[in-house]
């Protein structure tokens, strides 16, 4: 008896749980990410553009391209902009180049107050370190397989 009135408190409390659970806004936010993207897409091309433009070659424009990228990003971290954006536009600002820079500089800023080496040194890549370590090890994969295949 005590079975079955327990299993009775645990559909009403789940029931109760989603009507106060607050409901996704899938479309919203499908939206806001791909138009959050979009517009770093088109900075970053914005910038290739510009480097193209002032004699650079297209193979050699991306390379400084990147790293204005990685620097804008950091930047707007540390000035608490790109998270207020990454709530906004979850995946949308994660995902480009400028997703990876915000993962690395967001841990050093919060632990910095334990010093350079065990706050921001230590937790710096407490995030992007194992997207490192599989990244590299997919690329060493991948160009393995490559190098036999030939």
């Amino acid at each position: 008896m005590a079975y079955d009135q327990q299993k009775q408190q645990q559909a009403a409390y789940k029931q109760k749980v989603q009507q106060v659970s607050p409901k996704p806004t899938i479309v919203k936010n499908v939206i806001w990410a791909f138009i959050v993207g979009g517009l770093i897409c088109v900075l970053g091309q914005f910038i290739q553009n510009y480097l193209i433009g002032t004699g650079i070659s297209k193979k050699d424009a991306a390379g400084p391209t990147a790293v204005i990228l990685v620097f804008l990003s950091a930047f707007l971290t540390g000035l608490g902009v790109y998270d207020e954006l990454g709530k906004r536009a979850g995946a949308g600002s994660i995902v480009p180049i400028t997703g990876f820079a915000n993962s690395v500089v967001a841990p050093a800023m919060e632990f910095k107050r334990e010093g350079f080496v065990f706050g921001v040194g230590a937790k710096m890549f407490i995030i992007a370190g194992p997207v490192i370590a599989y990244g590299t090890a997919t690329a060493v994969l991948v160009g393995l397989i490559y190098w036999i295949r030939l």
